[in-house]
């Protein structure tokens, strides 16, 4: 992993990583639970109310990453007078809508 270009060159840390998995784990279940709520053909507006709690816990997990980029590998890249990271941080951040 050493040389992985798409690897981060600091690893995250074990509070880090636990915190993201236990989120999408939470987000898994949910998903799991509308799967079930459509099997039970419930009501459109309670699965809507879990599509976008889904929606928004998933977007945290995305800004949790972007913050952790932004203050490990674009700030590194920066330091060293490279700002390309600090571009591709701003393209990925309009995705996070």
């Amino acid at each position: 992993m050493e040389n992985c270009p798409h690897c981060k060159k600091d690893p995250r840390s074990e509070e880090m990583i636990n915190n993201l998995k236990t989120r999408l784990k939470r987000i898994s279940g949910q998903i799991n639970g509308v799967s079930q709520m459509i099997d039970d053909n419930r009501y459109c507006g309670d699965i809507l109310i879990q599509v976008a709690a889904i929606e928004s816990a998933l977007k945290e997990v995305g800004y949790i990453i972007l913050k952790d980029h932004l203050y490990t590998c674009v700030s590194d890249d920066i330091k060293n007078n490279d700002f390309s990271s600090l571009e591709e941080a701003l393209e990925i951040s309009k995705k996070l809508k």
